[in-house]
């Protein structure tokens, strides 16, 4: 137990930035293209931005909503999500959170005690191993989406990391950061491993809606019983600073999650659940058409400009450059690319990873996207 002036062993735990080592200011004064955010250049759907709300359409629109979020948003959200998954959803098997972030954290903080394991998909969303530290418990790496080439492999690398400590599993499927895609006889095999041992699965959803080939499967399709599913109109809509999104699960782990909701950010935005809604009701679907297409004919070209295969969902990818790499290692190469104009991830804040760099291909305008692709290209040569 710390005292003054010490600070919580969780606290230090956390990583103060999420792309540690990544140098952001090159001496040449040049912007670098931000390779490194995972982001869209696309401003949201037409009906669907700030200033497309007004308080005369929307009176109350600036005050707070219900901790779990506006009840014409779950409605929406229940239809959805049942029309997809193939599963019954009721409302209050939902809750609204500022962000799929919050949302994950909270679920960490309701169902993961002090000192359990949480085994993470690596390369993962580097947050989620933040969210499980903050609350006194151990992100396990299990290099999952770089080593296996079959559910049975996946399998076994999960089951080489289990201990009696372990509790749940994370995974994200179209994945950040590789661009691969766990089809449905990985996730049965996966969901049947996790079902076996009594596990918890957190499954990050959030680029659902980017599939460039094949087709998504919904881990709560396969065993609702104990998924907590994760949501985000940051990712499908382009709205990332409305910190918006949503879980859905088994009602006692939801009714768990919303106890923590309230407790460290009591409700989402209201005017972000506003635009949602309007997203949801048919405005947003045109948009995620169209950006589809676009995402996914920029990830074929810049995989093809880095001799990589072509990613089948997400808006990432993650090159190993080991063969650059000189005795100055990773972080030499990441402030050779500043100076040279771009910006990428570095490996190490998604799992295992000191020779590989993360690169979001939509993060900026397509023509900056080209530029800084082909800056990288012409590095990694």
């Amino acid at each position: 137990m710390p005292r003054f002036p010490d600070i919580s062993p969780s606290a230090v735990a956390v990583k103060g930035s999420v792309y540690s080592g990544l140098k952001r200011r090159p001496t040449s004064g040049r912007p670098p293209v931000p390779l490194h955010i995972g982001d869209t250049w696309m401003e949201p759907p037409p009906g669907c931005r700030m200033e497309d709300l007004h308080v005369a359409d929307h009176p109350g629109m600036h005050r707070y909503t219900p901790v779990t979020g506006l009840g014409q948003l779950h409605e929406i959200i229940a239809a959805v999500h049942g029309q997809r998954t193939g599963i019954t959803t009721e409302t209050s098997q939902i809750v609204v959170t500022g962000g799929a972030t919050a949302g994950l954290a909270a679920a960490v903080g309701a169902l993961i005690s002090p000192g359990e394991d949480v085994l993470l998909a690596a390369p993962y969303w580097p947050l989620i191993a933040g969210s499980i530290r903050a609350f006194g418990a151990n992100p396990v790496d299990v290099p999952v989406m770089t080593e296996a080439r079959s559910p049975e492999q996946a399998v076994e690398c999960f089951e080489r990391q289990r201990t009696e400590k372990t509790v749940a599993v994370y995974w994200n499927t179209p994945h950040n950061p590789t661009g691969r895609l766990l089809d449905n006889a990985w996730l049965e095999a996966l969901t049947e491993w996790a079902a076996k041992h009594d596990l918890w699965i957190f499954s990050d959803d959030v680029y659902e809606d980017y599939v460039f080939d094949g087709e998504h499967t919904y881990t709560r399709s396969l065993a609702p019983e104990r998924t907590i599913s994760v949501h985000s109109f940051s990712k499908a809509y382009g709205m990332a600073g409305n910190r918006c999104g949503y879980l859905v699960g088994p009602q006692e782990a939801i009714d768990a999650i919303k106890r923590i909701v309230t407790n460290i950010n009591y409700s989402a935005c209201t005017a972000s659940q506003l635009a949602a809604i309007r997203a949801l009701n048919g405005a947003g679907q045109p948009w995620v058409d169209a950006a589809r297409e676009k995402y996914a004919e920029l990830g074929r070209w810049a995989a093809a400009e880095l001799g990589l295969e072509a990613p089948r969902g997400s808006t990432f990818l993650f090159p190993d450059v080991e063969h650059v790499l000189d005795e100055r290692g990773l972080n030499g190469l990441l402030a050779d690319l500043a100076e040279a104009g771009v910006l990428v991830a570095p490996g190490p804040s998604f799992g295992p990873y000191p020779h590989h760099v993360r690169i979001c291909f939509t993060s900026a305008d397509p023509e900056q996207i080209r530029q800084g692709v082909r800056i990288l290209a012409a590095q990694l040569a």
